[in-house]
């Protein structure tokens, strides 16, 4: 199955832009790229405000135009790559978690207008990341442009989901020709109460943070050969923050569903709203894939 990469754009720049990271991704994936448009307003899906009527409003020419116009600019600019283009009758959060069963990839943009606004600083970005069946590029900052050097960046903290990211960031940063960097965020020293044998705590916790990175090394190194991979310990009160910082000289930023120790909660939690709203790069959410249909 030839599954394709798929983009919510309503006309506005960030959407814009979401489309380039979009067609890049097909390019890199060997993937067609679907432009779709939902045109309904997130609460009027399902809820007619009527309820004697129930029908549901056509697609605009308008609509279609920015979408046709769109399809060609990117396709002049990627020779090769197949853009299919598609108006849908339903609110923007619905309508991409419904495509992402038979996409390789969802891209959502910063901000937009339309159907597609608040993609990601509303309840529609949490939605499609919460409940996409395929993983999810959130495209930041709204106004830098798409990053063209720099490692891929993924946190580990031996949780089955960071292990799915730790993959994900492989292929991505094996895609790009760049290398990968791992991360591992420990509290500060001294953090917490101090008492009797407490210096060998941190020892112990020292040492296994260091056993995560390199079992998480290990195995990329094994399944991609030649891959640069760097083993990264930080040390910061809170993971967003590190996270945050480090993601100032990275292309992007892979992070898993969910996680636990110094990466709790990754994808709902504190540390994936500061991601996706404060990252200096791009963040690509690890969903797994669920089955099409």
């Amino acid at each position: 199955m030839n599954r394709p990469v798929v983009v919510g754009v309503d006309g506005s720049p960030p959407s814009l832009l979401a489309a380039e990271h979009a067609a890049r991704a097909a390019v890199l994936r060997s993937r067609p790229l679907h432009l779709v448009h939902g045109y309904l307003h997130p609460l009027g899906y399902g809820v007619p405000v009527n309820p004697y009527d129930v029908g549901l409003p056509a697609p605009t020419e308008e609509a279609q135009k920015m979408l046709e116009t769109t399809a060609a600019d990117l396709a002049e600019r990627c020779p090769g790559l197949v853009v299919e283009v598609r108006q849908v009758a339903g609110g923007p959060g619905a309508t991409l978690v419904e495509e992402s069963r038979r996409a390789e990839l969802v891209v959502v943009g910063s901000r937009g207008l339309g159907g597609f606004a608040g993609l990601l600083l509303g309840s529609v970005g949490t939605q499609v990341a919460a409940h996409a069946h395929c993983p999810v590029l959130v495209v930041r900052p709204a106004e830098e442009p798409i990053p063209v050097a720099g490692p891929v960046l993924v946190g580990v903290d031996g949780s089955e989901p960071a292990e799915l990211a730790v993959g994900y960031a492989a292929d991505e940063a094996a895609r790009r020709g760049d290398g990968l960097v791992l991360v591992h965020v420990q509290p500060p020293d001294g953090a917490g109460p101090v008492a009797d044998g407490t210096t060998g705590a941190h020892a112990a916790t020292g040492a296994e943070s260091a056993e995560l990175l390199a079992t998480a090394a290990a195995a990329v190194r094994g399944s991609h050969p030649g891959l640069a991979v760097e083993e990264r310990m930080l040390r910061a009160p809170e993971a967003e923050q590190a996270l945050v910082e480090a993601s100032g000289d990275a292309a992007l930023v892979v992070v898993g569903s969910r996680g636990r120790g110094g990466f709790a909660g990754l994808l709902l939690g504190s540390v994936s709203q500061s991601l996706v709203q404060h990252a200096r790069c791009p963040v690509l959410v690890a969903r797994p894939y669920g089955h099409a249909r």
